[in-house]
């Protein structure tokens, strides 16, 4: 069973040391970014997880120009989502909710089982977001376990994570669900989590529930290994995603407005 201590040691630590100094900056690894604002986490972002703005353009639930021009006049001041409510193009709760939502996305990937690379810390950096709603360490890190120990309950072989996927030549797959039967449509040998769930502008995590279903089904494997990419810098920066769990994140804000 996963439990904290399988999760990503030395960015778990990291993190610890820097809410208890009630640190401001950027923690960044090769698999992402975790943003502090005085010691909680503000924003989390990965290559492996769709970027909010993704999410909500996709989505339809803020319309590209309107994001564009959110960019334009607030990314410089890092103002976005208070830009956003401000101008009337997305509501306070709603924010809260897709940021949340891209947030716990995001830190699943960069808090996951060690790679052996020390993170490094930019003291003072801030995400472009702003300020929405941040989550102290220690609800992220538990969140974090808690979500890998429901996915190795469905399937144990962490792979259909992050590695493109394939269809299982010859399997016949039963009535499935509506969600799951959209998801295995995009499954095309190339596409990787991210990509699917960025492409059906879902959340990463509710896709790779059904990933993994599809996966302990027969129906969905990894690709073959094809050459390597280039590995992404210890220092990657995303540039400046509905189907949201709606319950469960207004549990976890109903939860930290009663810290």
């Amino acid at each position: 069973m996963t439990t904290v201590a399988d999760l990503r040691t030395t960015t778990v630590a990291s993190l610890a040391a820097l809410a208890d100094r009630h640190a401001t900056g950027v923690l960044l690894g090769a698999t992402g970014a975790v943003y502090l604002e005085a010691g909680r986490v503000a924003h989390a972002e990965s290559p492996s997880a769709p970027d909010l703005g993704a999410l909500l353009t996709r989505s339809a639930a803020v319309d590209p120009e309107g994001w564009q021009d959110a960019l334009d006049r607030a990314g410089a001041r890092r103002h976005v989502g208070r830009h956003l409510v401000d101008t009337g193009r997305l509501a306070a709760g709603a924010l809260e909710l897709c940021h949340l939502g891209a947030l716990f996305d995001a830190a699943y990937f960069v808090l996951g089982p060690g790679d052996g690379h020390e993170p490094r810390f930019r003291t003072g950096a801030a995400h472009w977001i702003g300020t929405v709603r941040p989550v102290p360490v220690d609800v992220l890190v538990r969140e974090c376990a808690r979500r890998r120990v429901l996915l190795d309950r469905i399937w144990p072989r962490p792979e259909t994570d992050t590695a493109p996927l394939a269809r299982v030549t010859g399997a016949h797959p039963r009535a499935l669900p509506a969600r799951r039967q959209r998801i295995l449509a995009e499954i095309d040998g190339e596409r990787t989590a991210a990509q699917i769930a960025s492409a059906l502008a879902w959340r990463t995590f509710h896709t790779l529930v059904e990933l993994r279903r599809l996966a302990a089904e027969g129906l969905v494997i990894p690709a073959p290994p094809r050459a390597a990419p280039d590995a992404p810098p210890a220092d990657w920066l995303a540039p400046p995603v509905q189907d949201p769990d709606t319950a469960l994140l207004r549990r976890l804000r109903d939860a930290l407005e009663a810290l």
